[in-house]
């Protein structure tokens, strides 16, 4: 039997609860060049995360740019080229693509589906219930475990709507089918989705 680790889930509690509902860049609290040893982790832990993504690394993270990590309040760290948020994370959660990346590289995360009626609520930033994922209108990839980022679509809708984590398996989704499948991290018009640039 797994030792339960109560710091580790205090630690993903405490970057989970946090979406990105009123995230300005007045909330940037400072931007700081990473050294090349750095910015290799970065690239190699986003490669490690986003498999499919890797062969792209280059093209979105050129070598030769500079790479910005902006720290904001709430720990959110956010990922930075040519003045552009790519990816961001909080405190040392994995890193999430900006929405704006994941509609221009729609391929590299696994997807859930929520149903018509959950769309008001995603974009309102509530976090998504396992009845809007199970319905006739939701669809799941029954092997998405628990604790990875998920690109959240929509019945009806060409795009992703929201970046979430998920709370539960895509198994215990379905055989749950209450309470919250998915932590709602980053949605269409919340603040990180306003800020096209850092200057």
């Amino acid at each position: 039997m797994l030792k339960h680790d109560e710091d580790n889930d205090m630690r993903c509690h405490q970057w989970r609860s946090c979406n990105l509902p009123v995230f300005t860049s007045e909330e940037v609290t400072g931007q700081n060049q990473v050294k090349a040893s750095v910015q290799r982790k970065i690239r190699q832990n986003i490669a490690d995360e986003y498999p499919d993504l890797e062969p792209l690394l280059d093209e979105m993270l050129p070598k030769k740019s500079p790479l910005i990590v902006a720290k904001c309040q709430n720990h959110i760290n956010l990922v930075v080229v040519n003045n552009v948020p790519l990816f961001f994370n909080v405190r040392d959660g994995p890193y999430m693509p900006t929405l704006r990346l994941l509609h221009q590289y729609p391929g590299i995360m696994k997807k859930f589906r929520v149903d018509r009626g959950a769309i008001k609520f995603v974009l309102a930033g509530a976090n998504i219930m396992c009845p809007g994922l199970t319905s006739a209108g939701g669809d799941l990839d029954e092997e998405v475990p628990v604790d990875l980022p998920v690109a959240i679509m929509a019945e009806g809708k060409e795009h992703a709507l929201a970046i979430g984590y998920t709370k539960m398996s895509a198994k215990d989704i379905k055989c749950v089918n209450k309470g919250i499948g998915v932590d709602n991290m980053h949605y269409l018009n919340d603040g990180l989705w306003k800020i096209l640039h850092l200057d």
